[in-house]
């Protein structure tokens, strides 16, 4: 397999090599990955995390074990296995549904490779055209708020909707962002702080609960977030706390985009209400830990709700920018989303 290297995956000199996003930004280590037992509890323990860059980071991984010469039985029990780590994703389903047509094949090892090396660059050029399509909604001056971390972290490329924000900036150079911290794992005061830092984009972290405050004092001017899961009606899913901001753009009259890539949208999932949402340790809630220390806060007893995601409501979306193009609520009611088969 030839040398591909992202932001925070790699391939080279034969090795799977992901960036630990648990302990960003103040240490920078590299984890190599040989199997699947350790790519799965990298998943889960949100080493590596973004949906995109879930299903890449499997799929490189199912591109080494067959490079190594692994077995056709083994090769399929490794994707069922990584496909089962985030049931929300769909990136993840729609990676290892892309394996599992290689592996049909009578030269299925060949295909197996060529298909991750070709996830991995489609990546790439989806976030281009998202961003240069989002890009064109943002004006000089913008004050933009973003929640959890849609960056080259997440993708192969420039991300979702922090790349439209990045591509926004270069183009105008007076772009300012809000940053919600991302309660309870801080993507966003970890991680998006510290893209837009490195590409000197003015940025100011708040807490999740500002939000409201801000809107109503008018210091907001549009709200970008990603997506984990598009359903075939327009609800999606993505990081907990984004129905919030759904929610008061509305009330505030302030325009809601959500940014992904055509690989997001689930046309077999009806709407939000059959979307999966994954439910994660009450440790999370109860405290904190990672490179910046450990404290828990909660009594040791207490009952959590930890969702890691919610579903916010087409009717509550000024517009959807995909890969494909930029599509009001009105694309979506005809159907538009789907008009890429390979959707």
């Amino acid at each position: 397999m030839k040398t591909l290297i992202a932001r925070s995956l790699k391939f080279e000199t034969g090795v799977v090599k992901v960036l630990d996003q648990y302990l960003l930004p103040h240490q920078q280590v590299w984890h190599e990955c040989h199997d699947v037992a350790t790519m799965s509890e990298l998943i889960l323990t949100l080493k590596v995390r973004g949906a995109p860059l879930i299903g890449l980071a499997a799929s490189l991984l199912i591109a080494y074990l067959t490079e190594k010469g692994e077995d056709k039985v083994t090769i399929a029990r490794s994707i069922d296995e990584l496909e089962a780590t985030r049931p929300t994703a769909v990136n993840l389903m729609h990676c290892m549904a892309r394996l599992r047509g290689a592996l049909k094949h009578e030269d299925w090892p060949q295909r197996i490779i060529a298909t991750a090396e070709q996830l991995f660059e489609e990546d790439t050029a989806l976030c281009d055209r998202m961003a240069t399509f989002g890009a064109e909604l943002v004006s000089a001056g913008d004050n933009i708020l973003t929640h959890c971390n849609t960056g080259a972290l997440a993708t192969a490329g420039v991300g979702t909707a922090l790349g439209v924000i990045h591509h926004a900036a270069k183009r105008h150079g007076d772009i300012h962002v809000w940053v919600d911290e991302t309660r309870p794992l801080l993507q966003g005061g970890r991680l998006t702080a510290f893209e837009l830092d490195t590409w000197q984009i003015p940025y100011t972290l708040i807490c999740d609960n500002m939000a409201a405050s801000l809107m109503a004092a008018g210091k907001v001017d549009k709200i970008f977030v990603g997506a984990d899961r598009i359903a075939a009606n327009g609800d999606f899913a993505n990081k907990v706390g984004t129905y919030n901001l759904a929610v008061l753009a509305h009330f505030h009259h302030i325009p809601f985009y959500v940014v992904a890539p055509s690989t997001t949208l689930d046309k077999t999932c009806p709407n939000g209400a059959a979307i999966p949402i994954e439910q994660r340790a009450p440790t999370e809630v109860t405290g904190v830990s990672g490179s910046f220390g450990e404290c828990q806060w909660a009594p040791s007893n207490a009952e959590v709700f930890n969702p890691a995601f919610d579903v916010t409501p087409a009717n509550l979306i000024t517009g959807w920018v995909l890969d494909t193009g930029l599509f009001t609520a009105d694309d979506v009611a005809k159907g538009v989303f789907f008009v890429n088969p390979d959707s």
